[in-house]
């Protein structure tokens, strides 16, 4: 019970926070079908959002527009307070940099040594010829061995990425993350195909690397999962946001709700 509790003070505690996102009547379509619709969403540094909802409920297409990879096709969107609208390609890059992704496909390089993979996580601020020096004849820098020791990889160093185990994979991710320290971090179904031990430890993972770099976002099929690693959830369900609650108010009710069959 303490622990709900000290989640919703959490919450609160959060109000005076800047607003890392802003959404006003957001929706996005593609060929006409509104994959998301009218979504109003604030989320203030620090937060720890679980995004909640069945498959096709809008929660990649969500993730797009918070990266900034996809533009809305109505309402605003707002990162750090800069509308992603109609951004020339520098601007773009520079707010992009902020924010931290790990993709279902997790993006890793796999027949390259998780070194290559974590150093990618710095290729935005290095210029050309040292990425490609970093690429060709990669030395362990400090951040990288302190990125890897966080995630408990440090003898995977020189280890070729595609021998790793798919829970190891996800903390190379995690490490890159810390390597780029990022202001917003998006997981797309970082848990879906562990067990729960491993999806647990990940999720720990992940809420760390927040506290740590500032504000998560994270869509999950476990409601157990958000309950315990997220400080808010909200539902989305054919493409449109059914509740935005601090998770110490998350009521079965409304899960059961969600992934009804429709």
């Amino acid at each position: 019970m303490s622990q709900q509790h000290h989640d919703h003070d959490h919450h609160d505690s959060q109000a005076g926070a800047p607003v890392v996102v802003r959404l006003r009547g957001a929706g996005r379509s593609f060929g006409g079908a509104p994959a998301l619709a009218g979504i109003d969403l604030t989320l203030r540094a620090g937060e720890r959002l679980a995004v909640l909802g069945p498959s096709g409920a809008g929660k990649s297409t969500l993730l797009g527009l918070l990266n900034g990879s996809l533009e809305p096709s109505e309402g605003t969107v707002e990162l750090f307070g800069a509308p992603t609208v109609g951004l020339a390609s520098r601007p773009r890059r520079e707010l992009q940099r902020r924010i931290g992704t790990i993709s279902q496909g997790l993006d890793l390089i796999e027949q390259v040594r998780v070194l290559h993979n974590i150093t990618a996580g710095r290729l935005a601020e290095w210029g050309a010829a040292r990425s490609l020096a970093a690429l060709a004849w990669p030395r362990p820098d400090q951040r990288a061995l302190d990125a890897l020791s966080s995630v408990g990889l440090e003898w995977a160093v020189h280890e070729r990425t595609e021998r790793l185990s798919g829970g190891e994979r996800q903390r190379v991710a995690i490490a890159r993350l810390l390597i780029q320290r990022p202001e917003l971090v998006l997981a797309d179904e970082p848990v879906a195909s562990l067990d729960p031990t491993r999806a647990a430890e990940i999720l720990r993972l992940l809420s760390r690397v927040s506290d740590e770099i500032g504000t998560l976002v994270v869509t999950l099929h476990q409601p157990p999962l958000a309950r315990e690693h997220c400080t808010r959830a909200i539902g989305l369900r054919e493409g449109r946001l059914v509740f935005d609650t601090p998770i110490a108010d998350l009521a079965t009710d409304r899960l059961d709700e969600l992934y009804a069959r429709a």
